[in-house]
């Protein structure tokens, strides 16, 4: 069954709503979230293949057509005990960073059309140390979802996904850019690696923020206290999924605001298939980037900030 709700909504098709369409399902008794833009599509569960030494949270493979794919067991990801009951079990099949992956999960519940404005960002309580795996917390019909980090729980079973200091490495010695570079980044861990990795390629200049109404205050702030374009602020670097405002919305404030002209928009975020590519480009950013392609960036940045 393929997730092809867009067709009825429109929300995927859209430039900076700032809605996205939230799939609810469950693992254990809890309820969770996932964007339906990360999903390829939805099966039932059939026993997966084993894999010798693989990860724990790895139950197996399954070739759905011609096509092979990691199963990752939700439960053990999140710490539960296994389900007995496979009777109503599904499979989550997702597209992002380029990979495909199986997410097995108790019970698909239904599709939410929700605002970034109602998804609270987790407190410091849930996200110590960047180890959480919430990127945000809904409240649906009553009922709290938690939405999950699935780039954080992927990239603990193959940190190969995340990104890697080691292609900044290989570019060499490089000089040192004092231009001001906000980042706009919900996930702490790669929020961090982010600073690190353009740090190391020469742009020292970096200021972070946590999602894009966070990012949109600092660069409001920034032009009230008479900042200059390409002086106080040079580029903004932003993820699409982030709670509160995401990504797009927040390109859309940018390129629709005077006070902004000149100022690069780039998009970094495992998101960036060819719908998202489209709509990125209906808003005028000026690159778009899928994550963990870190070398990438660094080059954009070259060209745009030379």
């Amino acid at each position: 069954m393929s997730v092809e709700t867009a067709n009825d909504t429109g929300i995927l098709l859209e430039s900076g709503t700032n809605e996205l369409e939230l799939l609810e399902f469950m693992v254990g008794n809890q309820f969770y979230g996932i964007n339906v833009a990360k999903i390829r599509e939805l099966c039932p569960f059939q026993p997966p293949t084993p894999v010798p030494n693989a990860h724990e949270f790895i139950e197996g493979i399954f070739m759905p057509r011609d096509m092979l794919i990691t199963v990752i067991d939700l439960c053990k990801a999140l710490g539960m005990p296994a389900s007995a009951n496979t009777e109503n079990d599904m499979y989550i099949i997702t597209n992002f960073n380029r990979l495909h992956t199986a997410f097995h999960v108790q019970k698909v519940v239904g599709i939410h059309r929700v605002s970034w404005e109602d998804i609270a960002k987790p407190d410091s309580t849930i996200a110590a140390s960047g180890k959480g795996v919430a990127t945000g917390i809904a409240k649906v019909d009553d009922k709290i979802i938690i939405v999950l980090d699935f780039e954080k729980i992927v990239s603990e079973i193959n940190p190969e996904t995340g990104l890697k200091l080691s292609e900044v490495d290989a570019m060499g010695e490089r000089s040192r850019h004092d231009c001001p570079i906000l980042l706009a980044e919900d996930s702490p861990l790669l929020l961090e690696m982010l600073k690190k990795c353009l740090t190391r390629a020469g742009y020292t200049h970096l200021i972070p923020t946590t999602n894009g109404k966070e990012a949109w205050n600092v660069l409001d702030r920034l032009m009230k206290d008479g900042a200059v374009i390409g002086e106080d602020i040079a580029c903004v670097i932003t993820d699409i999924e982030m709670p509160q405002m995401d990504g797009h919305h927040l390109a859309k404030l940018i390129k629709t605001d005077d006070r902004f002209e000149g100022l690069p928009v780039v998009i970094f975020s495992s998101l960036v298939n060819d719908e998202m590519r489209r709509k990125g480009e209906a808003l005028g950013v000026d690159a778009q980037l899928s994550k963990p392609e870190i070398g990438k960036l660094v080059r954009q940045l070259d060209l745009l900030l030379k």
